[in-house]
């Protein structure tokens, strides 16, 4: 059986939409803790608004460590009913999304979920997160779009790790508590 694991940056405040808000806090710890994760996957899953970003993005970038290169060679899944062409090494789920991405679980496929906020909350309903790596970031913007919104079910977790950077960000890990 393969896994989901969901990397996500939060503010104290719960907004996770356009973060560029991180880059203050950046450092080393953070961008060797994102390496080991993308290292340890087969595929990136994402959702259609975070793939076009990053797809604008990544393919243009190189780094002394190799995640440019890790996260522009690997396959990519994306869960979008609008996109027509895949590009970037990407093959597109239109329908049936938690289907679909529970087979290729099945398939032992190790799948990394960068942002993708709205993908994310529908993986939490069918109950496929194995990981939820939270890193908050010690600033409140006061708006933008949260996390999770309002009327999800309730879901149990149980924290594995939290450690906090030089630079004050939070970085904790927990699995489903079944």
């Amino acid at each position: 059986m393969g896994k989901i694991v969901v990397s996500m940056y939060v503010t104290l405040d719960g907004v996770m939409e356009l973060p560029s808000w991180t880059a203050p806090y950046w450092n080393d710890e953070i961008a060797k803790f994102e390496l080991d994760l993308l290292s340890a996957s087969d595929s990136l899953l994402l959702g259609r608004i975070t793939y076009e970003e990053f797809a604008a993005r990544w393919p243009e970038r190189d780094d002394e460590e190799g995640f440019a290169r890790r996260i522009n060679e690997m396959p990519k899944y994306v869960a979008t009913t609008t996109l027509t062409k895949a590009e970037w090494n990407a093959a597109f789920i239109k329908e049936n999304a938690a289907e679909e991405i529970a087979n290729l679980k099945k398939a032992k496929k190790k799948l990394l979920v960068y942002g993708s906020g709205t993908l994310v909350e529908k993986l939490l309903e069918h109950d496929l997160i194995d990981e939820l790596h939270l890193l908050t970031f010690p600033l409140v913007l006061g708006e933008g779009k949260r996390l999770f919104k309002e009327g999800i079910d309730q879901k149990k977790f149980m924290l594995t790790d939290s450690r906090t950077t030089d630079s004050g960000v939070v970085i904790s890990s927990y699995v489903p508590d079944k």
